[in-house]
């Protein structure tokens, strides 16, 4: 890779265990240049991907920590990222907790585990940056969220898991994306970008193509999404920020050619001009399951009338 797009800056990804999106992300950022601390519960999963960073040279802090719980040791993220790398130019929520239950059998501690990693945690962190990234006049924050945030439209309502029971994940993620607008509403003229990021339908985590629940054609690989992170955390403040962006919409939108994780190779068949076809598909997917054309993929955020 002939150039760096954030060679020496400073990065804090959360969730960054499961060989996930947050896996995916701290690896590009790395490969792009950043040191990256990463942090989540699962110290074997984090040993995992520090290990794949340094396999090319990355540098990477593990910081083990339950973001569920306030006062424990997602409290000194921060503090230890800036003591090991300086000054965190990067901060990346990615952690998620929730599931699909219908409302009533969510429990109060279901909820408050929600709350507290989906909203609560990404809201402490943020503002524990923000004040030097105003001071240096730079720095990004991209807080990742989900399609269960939206609305459903109706009635009559999807059959989908994200309409029927998405209360307790898409509730927090819903503030959450509230917050992110917030932020960069306030942050405006200052250097300093804050943007969500969902994946068009569904990532193809482990996690996700184990379960077995989502069609194949929902799917987009780890590439697009942290391809797209990266395009919302390396772009130009005063644009592109306060966005609830959608992965491949955006890419298309900015014409970006997507690479791999390392940065290197183009990745064949999720080029821009590739995606259309690949977002028509997953449109007719949710089409047949209820979801409006012009409701689909964050297109209107509002039931329609």
């Amino acid at each position: 890779m002939a150039e760096r797009a954030i060679d020496g800056k400073v990065a804090l990804v959360t969730g960054a265990s499961k060989g996930g999106t947050g896996t995916a992300i701290a690896i590009r950022l790395a490969a792009e240049g950043a040191r990256v601390a990463i942090t989540a519960r699962d110290e074997q999963g984090l040993a995992a991907t520090k290990n794949r960073i340094e396999s090319f040279g990355g540098e990477c802090l593990v910081l083990p920590s339950d973001l569920s719980d306030p006062t424990g040791a997602r409290t000194e993220l921060v503090p230890k990222t800036e003591e090991a790398f300086g000054p965190i130019d990067i901060l990346v929520n990615n952690a998620a907790f929730g599931g699909y239950h219908p409302f009533e059998e969510v429990t109060p501690k279901q909820l408050e585990l929600s709350l507290q990693v989906n909203l609560w945690a990404p809201w402490e962190l943020m503002k524990a940056v923000i004040g030097g990234m105003r001071e240096r006049g730079s720095g990004t924050i991209l807080n990742l969220t989900t399609f269960s945030a939206e609305l459903p439209p109706g009635p009559p309502f999807p059959s989908s898991k994200p309409s029927k029971a998405g209360f307790v994940y898409g509730a927090p993620k819903a503030a959450l994306n509230k917050l992110t607008v917030s932020a960069a509403s306030e942050c405006e003229g200052q250097g300093v970008a804050v943007n969500a990021l969902t994946p068009q339908a569904a990532v193809a985590t482990p996690v996700l193509v184990e379960g077995g629940w989502i069609d194949e054609e929902m799917f987009e690989p780890l590439d697009t999404m942290a391809e797209a992170a990266l395009a919302l955390l390396t772009g130009d403040p005063d644009v592109l920020t306060g966005r609830i962006a959608f992965s491949l919409q955006l890419l298309v939108e900015l014409d970006r050619p997507v690479r791999d994780l390392m940065g290197e190779s183009l990745v064949e068949g999720w080029q821009p001009a590739d995606i259309p076809a690949a977002i028509a598909r997953q449109e007719a997917n949710l089409a047949r399951r209820g979801w409006p054309d012009a409701y689909t993929f964050g297109r209107v955020h509002s039931p329609r009338p």
